[in-house]
Parts: structure tokens; sequence; C-alpha cells
């Protein structure tokens, strides 16, 4: 099975993809860590990359389907999801010419529907860990300690794209650019929206029985 996960930042389709994963044995391929660890590893991609994450603004077409394209052909396990990509049409028709060429193709497409309010509380409250990674949200899983990791004692910092200006753009941006692939996939008729405003667990359990993933081996 072949997943797309739709959403703007801050939805949940990371969260959701990971889980998926775990249960499910499917490959998640985020270009968001992608192009993050390019930054953190300072590579050419990175450096060409940092200004326009914190900007807000989308990286551009040919880049990120580069990226996946590469990705597929390290080759995936029983299937795979897609997480942050696509987010244009362009992007979407390229996918579909990948996949053709491989023999693979979308069974369903995931859209996660929150509001901006959600996606500004849910984002700008994160803090990650310099030293382990590990994340987390000042309302919903705060350290015991302020500004410390609870797992390795590690200073906790904001990435500096997740702040209230750079998310209420790049939701703007989200929208204007992202929303027709709604549209693209709904004409193909593998179009499911789920509410990503509830909780992790009841969007999973959600996702997991609209797409009959509990049967999924």
């Amino acid at each position: 099975m072949n997943l797309i996960l739709l959403g703007a930042p801050g939805s949940g389709k990371g969260t959701q993809a990971k889980l998926i994963e775990k249960k499910f044995g499917l490959s998640h391929i985020s270009t968001g860590d992608i192009l993050r660890q390019a930054v953190t590893e300072d590579t050419p991609l990175g450096r060409q990359v940092k200004e326009v994450m914190e900007d807000g603004k989308l990286v551009a077409d040919s880049l990120m389907i580069h990226l996946v394209k590469e990705r597929l052909k390290r080759g995936v396990m029983k299937g795979f999801i897609l997480d942050g990509f696509p987010r244009t049409l362009e992007q979407a028709e390229s996918l579909e010419q990948i996949l053709q060429q491989e023999g693979r193709k979308i069974d369903n497409v995931v859209y996660l529907a929150v509001t901006e309010e959600t996606v500004l509380q849910r984002i700008t409250q994160r803090r990650i860990c310099r030293v382990c990674g590990r994340n987390y949200h000042l309302l919903y899983c705060a350290p015991r300690k302020e500004g410390l990791c609870d797992q390795c004692g590690g200073g906790l910092y904001q990435r500096s794209d997740d702040t209230e200006e750079i998310v209420r753009r790049r939701f703007k941006t989200y929208l204007e650019q992202t929303q027709p692939l709604l549209e693209f996939y709904e004409k193909k008729g593998i179009l499911i929206q789920c509410d990503g405003q509830e909780d992790i667990s009841s969007v999973f359990q959600n996702i997991s029985r609209t797409l009959g993933l509990d049967d999924y081996h």
C-alpha cells in the first residue's frame, strides 16, 4: 500500500506517518526531515534550502521531485507513506510519472484538516532537544524542568521556522499552492478527509479504520 498524507504544517502528518510506519511496516518518507537534516549537516543542499525554509516559502518543485525520486530508488518495505510531498500540482503529476516507471501507484491520499489557529498553537509551542532530538510541546508535553530535556538533560530550542510570523506565512502558502491537490486527488477517487483537530490516538484510529489498515499485513 502506498499512501500520501496531506495537510498544513502542524496538521500532524509526521506523527501519523510514524505511527502507520511502526504498526503496519510501511516506509515513512518525509521530505521535511530530509531537508532539515541537510540544513543541520550544512550540506550543499542544506545551504540551498535554508533561506527558503526560514522565509516560510516552499522549496522549488524540481528539487523536491529529485529528492523523492532518489529516495524511492533506495527501495521501500511493504509500501510507503509520503509526508510533505507532493505540495503542488506539478509535484503530483511528476510523482505519477515516477511511480508509473516503477510499476507503482498511489492507493489513497489522506487529508488532515486543521484550522490556522490550531496549527499556530501546535507549532509555536514546539521545543526540541539539541542533544538527543526529543520533541516537546509546552502545552501538551512539557519538560519537567523548563528548558531542559527529561531524557538527556540537553537544552531545548525552538526551530527558526516555528515563530508565529513564519507559521502564518507557511499556512497561507499552503492554502494557495497545495489546496488544489485536494481537487486533483478527489477526481481520482482516492482522497479521504480526516479531522486533524482530534487527539493523536483518535486521528490514528480513524485513519486505520477508514483505510482498512487494521487488516493490512
